[in-house]
């Protein structure tokens, strides 16, 4: 009974709790929730029991639309059964209850249940279309507004609170706007200009995002066109244009393209060239601009020196309204090319140049330059050809022309000196300047005489005032520096006199001082003045002054002007036999040509035996001195006769009685002049017997100093032992002289007519050990030892006076030597003794003796003596 009373006191229960509530059971479940999730458990709410509504069959009936919910069986519990979309089963109502009726029979009872599906964000919110096209004028100002259609979201509440969002853009936003409380407007604002040319669409992503957890959005493409509008000028794609042309560029040559673009479209976009201005404006014709193509060409020549850079405005216009333009620069470098040679020029100049300058005096300033550059510019300098100047850089593009060397004006007076002036280039171009630069002359040389020495050939007895010489000295300098004035100079002057000592040479000679001629001043005497010797000084007028000196030798040439001189003479005794004997002696002289001479002699006297000496002197030299003795009378063949050269008289054959008791000589003595001079002597011999000879030559001893006698038959005997040996020494050295004089003849000869053939010369002057000179008319021996200043040579045959002395001059001072210039070699250096003379004590002065003599014939001494 109790057990009865269980259940029915549950279903009472169960309807005083559905009475409760209003006979309603609710339940929630969210849309989407699987198959199976339990939404509520009915049978429990209705107080079954379990497995007590299965029994009683509880069950859902569905109202109207398939419900997705279903009462299980066995454990009557309200599960979900199929997919639960609320939006599908309610759309936007809200809220979404679904109604239900639960039947439960045995008994039948009908229960109702209100099921609320609960949104979930399970709808993205979705936009009208993927994307959206819209058109903005490019023009178009901030601010402006563009509407939009939003999205949608299926869900409610606040899953359907949808916002929106806008990729990021410089010029563009979104902005909402309630218009009404439904719904809001939803607009594209313009925040910034637009640029078609910079960007003509932009594509934006417009996003709507819903309210929900999670939040779910969706999206929509904007593509915005930008519409033209000729709002941009033309640019060119270079601002500058740099260009490169060498100077020889040809016109026609393309400078440059340039290329300007306009960011609009159509007709705003066509671009019209034009130069505007060129820098600098003269150049306005060397180019040319092709309007379409933006071309531009040479239309002139271009060079580097006048113009190395053109600056060209080039304007770019377009067609639209209003026209827009653009603007760019040209510009033209002009390349350098070697086209222009070095320049040189003269900006100072101090001539003349003194010789004596020294070394590093500036002449010349020279600018130097090239119009061209860098390597064509650089100039390099040079003096040609070789001289004495140099070029010294004290600056870039300065030059010094200097003095490198010594200079000697009368050696070279002027100089032409070229400066060039070579550049880098390749090939390389030579400029030049010519500069004259005369050397001004200082007094840097003394006169100088052609000869250290002069030597001169005077005959004795010239006239006064005569003309002995001309000297010349010559000094290289000009003007007054080189003007001479000669002088006599007394401090190197003198005469070698026959009286010996020195004779002041100013009383015989004098020195023109203009013209260096030399006068005499009186008759010159050779037997007085045989080498007269001088020096003559030559003295510049430059300042200060210089001289120089010349030693000069007159040669007194002898004349045949003295008559031959007998002397007294010793007497020689002869004799026949051993008791033979003779004497001689000079019994009176009357004036200077003739005298008699007493000699004894005894019969018997064999041939060649001398029995006297004549002896004879002249006061002239050379050949008029040389003195030849003949027997005049007795004409024929008489018992004496004279030696030619030596004057002793011998017997020609034995004496006889029959020769008388005397005999008379009259000897002629004859010099070699011409015409010759002569003296005559008188010799009487007296022939006897021997004792009367003898006796003769004692009373001849005791009456004068001139006899010389012997005394005995000793005396005698020595006598002529002596005199034979006297004559045979004298034989033999005639032998050898006549032998000498012969070799040397034929040496002479050849000498001649090597020196006929050679180059000849008036006169070689010069100290040496042996020289020519020529002789007299008639020619004579020389018997001077002074050393020989000249040497004449004759044009003749080989006939011809030629004599070498070796003249004993005195030495010229030390000033003159060491002026003397350096003398040929002398023309024959041996020296051979020749024969001598009678041996005669000289009078008046010292016998010069005898170098070398070649006798030749007397009438081309002469002819020498005019030519030199």
């Amino acid at each position: 009974m109790g057990a009865c009373w269980g259940p029915a006191v549950r279903v009472l229960v169960l309807q005083a709790a559905w009475a409760l509530v209003g006979g309603q059971v609710r339940y929630s479940v969210p849309e989407e929730a699987k198959v199976g999730t339990v939404v509520g458990r009915v049978a429990q709410e209705l107080g079954l029991e379990a497995g007590e509504a299965e029994a009683r069959r509880l069950r859902l009936v569905a109202q109207g639309r398939r419900a997705s919910v279903e009462v299980s069986g066995a454990s009557g519990a309200l599960v979900v059964s199929g997919r639960l979309d609320r939006e599908e089963l309610c759309g936007k109502s809200a809220p979404c209850a679904l109604r239900l009726e639960v039947l439960l029979e045995r008994p039948l009872r009908v229960f109702h249940v209100e099921l609320e599906v609960t949104d979930i964000n399970d709808n993205a919110p979705l936009f009208p279309a993927a994307r959206k096209n819209l058109s903005i004028a490019e023009l178009s100002l901030p601010g402006s507004r563009f509407p939009l259609e939003g999205a949608s979201d299926a869900d409610i509440g606040a899953n359907a609170q949808l916002s929106y969002t806008l990729s990021p853009s410089e010029h563009f936003g979104i902005e909402e706007e309630n218009s009404n409380s439904r719904s809001k407007s939803l607009f594209l604002v313009l925040t910034k200009p637009l640029d078609r040319e910079t960007e003509p669409v932009h594509r934006l992503l417009l996003t709507a995002s819903d309210g929900g957890r999670p939040s779910l959005s969706g999206t929509m493409e904007l593509v915005i066109s930008v519409l033209d509008a000729n709002d941009n000028a033309p640019q060119f794609n270079q601002s500058v244009y740099n260009v490169h042309l060498p100077e020889s560029a040809l016109e026609g040559t393309l400078v440059a393209r340039v290329n300007a673009t306009d960011s609009d479209e159509g007709i705003n976009r066509e671009v019209i060239y034009e130069i505007v201005t060129i820098v600098p404006p003269s150049a306005s014709d060397v180019f040319s601009l092709d309007a379409k193509s933006g071309e531009i060409r040479l239309t002139g020549g271009l060079d580097f020196e006048n113009v190395p850079f053109f600056v060209l405005h080039v304007e770019a216009t377009d067609k639209g309204t209003p026209p827009l333009s653009g603007h760019c620069e040209v510009v033209l470098e002009v390349l350098d090319e070697n086209d222009n040679a070095p320049e040189v020029r003269v900006t100072s100049l101090s001539v003349p140049v003194p010789e004596d300058a020294s070394v590093g005096t500036v002449v010349a300033v020279l600018s130097v330059w090239d119009r061209d550059s860098g390597s064509n510019g650089r100039v390099r300098c040079s003096v040609w050809p070789a001289s004495p100047f140099g070029l010294v850089s004290s600056v870039s593009g300065s030059y010094s022309l200097v003095v490198r060397e010594a200079l000697d004006r009368e050696r070279v007076s002027e100089y032409e000196v070229e400066v060039r002036a070579e550049d880098g280039g390749a090939p390389a171009l030579v400029g030049s300047r010519r500069v004259r630069v005369p050397v001004e002359d200082v007094n840097d040389n003394a006169p100088a005489f052609a000869q250290a020495v002069y030597t001169v050939l005077a005959r004795e007895n010239n006239a006064a005032g005569a003309e002995l010489a001309r000297v010349q000295a010559r000094d290289p300098d000009e003007a007054g520096n080189g003007r001479v004035r000669y002088s006599l100079w007394e401090g190197g002057v003198g005469a070698a006199g026959a009286v010996g000592g020195v004779i002041s040479a100013s009383s015989y000679v004098s020195v023109e001082a203009e013209s260096g001629r030399v006068w005499a001043l009186r008759p010159l005497d050779y037997e007085e003045v045989q080498v007269l010797e001088f020096e003559v000084r030559a003295v510049d007028a430059g300042e200060p002054s210089l001289c120089g000196n010349a030693t000069v030798q007159v040669w007194v040439l002898d004349e045949n002007d003295n008559a031959p001189s007998l002397l007294p003479a010793a007497g020689v005794g002869a004799g026949a036999g051993a008791s033979g004997r003779s004497s001689s002696v000079w019994e009176s002289v009357s004036g200077e040509s003739s005298g008699s001479l007493w000699a004894w002699a005894a019969w018997g006297t064999p041939a060649g035996q001398v029995v006297a000496k004549i002896r004879a002197v002249d006061a002239d030299s050379g050949y008029n001195a040389w003195l030849r003795y003949e027997v005049w009378e007795p004409r024929g063949k008489g018992p004496f006769r004279v030696g030619l050269y030596s004057g002793e008289v011998s017997t020609a054959r034995a004496l006889e009685e029959a020769d008388g008791p005397r005999q008379r000589l009259v000897i002629v003595v004859r010099d070699h002049g011409e015409p010759a001079r002569s003296a005559t002597a008188t010799l009487s011999v007296s022939l006897g017997e021997g004792g009367e000879a003898a006796s003769a030559s004692s009373g001849a001893g005791s009456s004068g100093p001139g006899l010389r006698a012997s005394s005995g038959a000793e005396g005698g005997s020595s006598s002529l032992s002596s005199l034979s040996s006297l004559s045979s020494s004298t034989n033999a050295w005639l032998v050898a002289a006549i032998c000498a004089v012969s070799g040397l003849l034929v040496v002479a000869v050849v000498l001649c007519g090597a020196w006929r053939w050679a180059p000849r010369a008036g006169a070689l002057s010069g100290r040496g050990p042996a020289t020519l000179v020529c002789a007299s008319q008639v020619g004579s021996w020389s018997y001077s030892q002074r050393q020989s200043r000249s040497l004449c040579v004759a044009e003749g045959a080989g006939k011809s006076d030629l004599m070498v002395f070796s003249p004993n001059c005195p030495p010229p001072p030390a000033a003159a030597a060491k002026e003397t210039q350096p003398e040929p070699p002398a023309l024959l250096d041996t020296v051979s003794a020749a024969p001598s003379l009678a041996s005669r004590p000289a009078p008046r002065r010292p016998r010069p003796l005898l170098s070398l003599v070649s006798v030749v014939s007397p009438g081309v001494g002469r002819r020498l003596w005019e030519a030199g």
